[in-house]
């Protein structure tokens, strides 16, 4: 006779689309070192309130999630998305249809989250570089970066180093500043991991 998990277990297993709503902000709250005081203390709100949306108890307003996207510098739509159509994947799979968009064509990057949530240890984007498009000022985060060039050409300065990659070619670096230009005439798509998440 097969076993029946209870209610309450049976629900972890298929978190609901207001859970991984709570387990992102509280991912990005706590990549960006606030605490729940100081983000509620941003956003003019109360800790109660704070600490029920990042326990999926309580739902952000359009409002709400406009002000979370400003403060944690990041665009609204990466807190929609969460819905799916199998129940059973919810949480753990994201089909291709469904990512979640992260840019704009205009900024010459477009980023897609593949991991289904931020509330893991790590996140996997598809990252697609526009030809001639390149990050001219250094970004540095406290975070590890790895990466697969998937087609196209790629170059990466970390820590003061160019590195010119082809597809197949791979990379990684922990806590340094990097840049990144496509010197090529097609789009470069590049597999991009980060932990701790920090979109």
């Amino acid at each position: 006779m097969p076993l029946s998990l209870p209610a309450e277990l049976a629900r972890d297993e298929a978190p609901s689309s207001n859970q991984l709503l709570a387990r992102d902000i509280r991912a990005l709250r706590k990549s960006r070192g606030l605490t729940l005081a100081e983000l509620a203390l941003r956003l003019g709100r109360s800790v109660g309130w704070m600490s029920q949306v990042e326990r999926g108890l309580s739902t952000p307003s359009i409002a709400d999630l406009r002000a979370f996207a400003d403060i944690f510098a990041v665009p609204i739509s990466l807190f929609f998305g969460h819905e799916v159509q199998n129940e059973h994947e919810r949480g753990v799979i994201v089909r291709a249809g469904h990512r979640r968009s992260l840019g704009t064509s205009d900024s010459g990057l477009v980023e897609e989250l593949l991991s289904p949530d931020l509330g893991g240890s790590f996140e996997v984007l598809r990252s697609e570089f526009a030809a001639g498009a390149e990050l001219k000022a250094a970004a540095h985060r406290p975070t590890e970066e790895a990466g697969y060039l998937v087609s196209g050409l790629f170059d990466i300065e970390i820590d003061g180093i160019w590195h010119s990659l082809s597809a197949g070619d791979s990379f990684r670096f922990d806590n340094k500043p990097f840049r990144w230009k496509n010197p090529g005439t097609e789009p470069a798509v590049v597999i991009w991991v980060v932990s701790p998440p920090v979109y």
